[in-house]
C-alpha cells in the first residue's frame, strides 16, 4: 500500500532564505521538497537550475524531488545528479526516448519521475510506468504558481491507480484543503503544493492535514 508523501514547492517559498526554508518545511513534517526547475523555453517562465541545488544540498538531508520543466531534459541528467538531486522528473511531452532517459537516470543514482501536462494522454505512461519510480499528473499547466486546481484530470491518477496499485502518483498544480479529498479519492499519494502550505497560518497543520487525507483514503 502506498503512503502519503508531502512536498512543499519550494518555488513559494522565500528564495532569500532557501536553505532555511528547506528546513523549516522538514520540521514541519514534510516528506519531499519539490524543486521546480523551469528554463524560459518549455515554459514560459523561469526558475532554478543544477547550481542552486548543488549549493542547497550541503545545508539540508531532505529528499530533493526536482520536476524539470526544461526542453531537452536529457542536457542536464549529469548535472543534477552531480549536483545532489534525488529524484530527476522529466515531461514526456520534451523527449524522444524517454526509456533510454530513464535508463540514464537510474544509471546516475538518482529516483526517476514522468511528469504529464493537462492535455496528455495518461496513455502515454503506461508503458513507461513499470520502470518509473514515480509519475507525476499535473493539475494545472506547468510555468507558474498559483493557478486553480484542474479536477479533470483525476480521471488520469484513477486510470494509473487501478493499473498499478504500488505506484507513487503524485499531483502538482492548485492542491489545497479544500480539494485534496478529490485528489486522495482518485489515487494520489504525493502531494505538491506551494501556496497552500507557505501562505497558511500554520503550514504544518495543512501538511498533516493533506497526510491524514491521502492514508485515510489508501487505508
Amino acid at each position: 500500500m502506498v503512503r502519503a508523501k508531502i512536498a512543499p514547492s519550494l518555488l513559494s517559498s522565500d528564495f532569500a532564505r532557501l536553505a532555511e526554508e528547506c528546513e523549516r518545511m522538514l520540521a514541519l513534517g514534510a516528506d519531499y521538497l519539490h524543486m521546480d526547475v523551469m528554463d524560459g523555453h518549455f515554459v514560459p517562465n523561469l526558475t532554478l537550475g543544477a547550481p542552486i541545488i548543488k549549493c542547497l544540498r550541503p545545508h539540508t538531508k531532505g529528499f530533493l524531488d526536482c520536476h524539470l520543466m526544461v526542453s531537452n531534459p536529457e542536457q542536464w541528467v549529469d548535472d543534477f545528479a552531480a549536483a545532489g538531486a534525488d529524484l530527476f522528473c522529466f515531461h514526456i511531452e520534451a523527449t524522444s526516448d524517454a526509456s533510454a532517459l530513464i535508463d540514464r537516470i537510474h544509471a546516475k543514482g538518482m529516483k526517476a519521475g514522468m511528469a504529464i501536462k493537462p492535455k496528455t494522454p495518461v496513455e502515454s505512461v503506461y508503458e513507461f510506468a513499470p520502470k518509473l519510480d514515480q509519475v507525476l499528473v499535473m493539475t494545472v499547466e506547468p510555468g507558474f504558481g498559483g493557478q486553480s486546481f484542474m479536477p479533470e484530470c483525476m480521471d488520469k491518477v484513477k486510470a494509473l491507480r487501478g493499473r498499478f496499485p504500488d505506484l507513487d502518483i503524485q499531483v502538482d498544480g492548485g492542491l489545497a484543503p479544500e480539494n485534496i479529498e478529490v485528489a486522495a479519492k482518485a489515487g494520489a499519494n504525493v502531494i505538491v503544493a506551494g501556496s497552500s502550505i507557505f501562505n497558511a497560518p500554520s503550514p504544518g497543520d495543512v501538511i498533516s492535514l493533506f497526510r491524514k487525507t491521502i492514508n485515510d483514503a489508501q487505508a
